[in-house]
């Protein structure tokens, strides 16, 4: 397939529209995480190594409350559709599954399916039959071992800088998101769009 990032543009404004309503456009300041996203998505291995992205791993997608996180990887799907899509799931509805059953809900995230989990990091602890854990950080350490075992991708939005991370996760899972996820992040001071 021939791509071509400015008719891409227009296809994903018109595309959001339809998913999240008229009112949704795509902002010049978000051009370049979307070049970014956009080669990563149509693995132009290229234009990706310029931009230092890894096309074999994941994405992590970081910046403030209302940038659009979600929707860019809501609408990124729709740019290959002949790639197999992932699933996009908010981490807090995976922990409340983790409190409702136990641990057999970290079992089905280390399946071969393939994942975006939004909101990484401001989910609630798990906690079932009186004992605490890490939902998502185990998830991620089992998602690190399917990566290294069969190059299976993960994606992921946060609030959270890697400080953040690390402090909610532990150095142990920080230091495999390194090796599951490239970095993009939007500015920190990039405004909420949902005003």
């Amino acid at each position: 397939m021939d791509y071509d990032f400015k008719k891409i543009i227009i296809y994903l404004e018109a595309k959001g529209q339809l998913l999240f309503g008229r009112q949704f456009k795509i902002y010049d300041e978000d051009r370049e995480i979307l070049f970014k996203l956009c080669n990563y998505a149509i693995r132009d291995f290229g234009t990706c190594r310029k931009l230092g992205i890894d096309p074999n791993k994941g994405i992590l997608l970081s910046g403030p409350v209302g940038c659009g996180k979600t929707s860019l990887m809501k609408l990124l799907r729709c740019v290959t559709p002949h790639f197999t899509p992932y699933e996009l799931l908010p981490c807090r509805n995976i922990v409340f599954g983790f409190n409702h059953i136990g641990h057999r809900i970290i079992e089905d995230y280390g399946d071969g399916r393939f994942y975006c989990f939004d909101d990484l990091g401001i989910e609630p602890m798990g906690r079932h039959f009186g004992k605490d854990c890490n939902v998502m950080g185990e998830i991620l350490l089992s998602r690190h071992e399917l990566f290294l075992n069969s190059g299976l991708r993960t994606h992921a939005t946060t609030n959270l800088n890697a400080q953040e991370l690390e402090e909610r996760y532990g150095a142990r899972v920080r230091s495999r998101m390194r090796q599951l996820f490239n970095l993009v992040a939007f500015d920190k001071d990039t405004k909420d769009k949902r005003t």
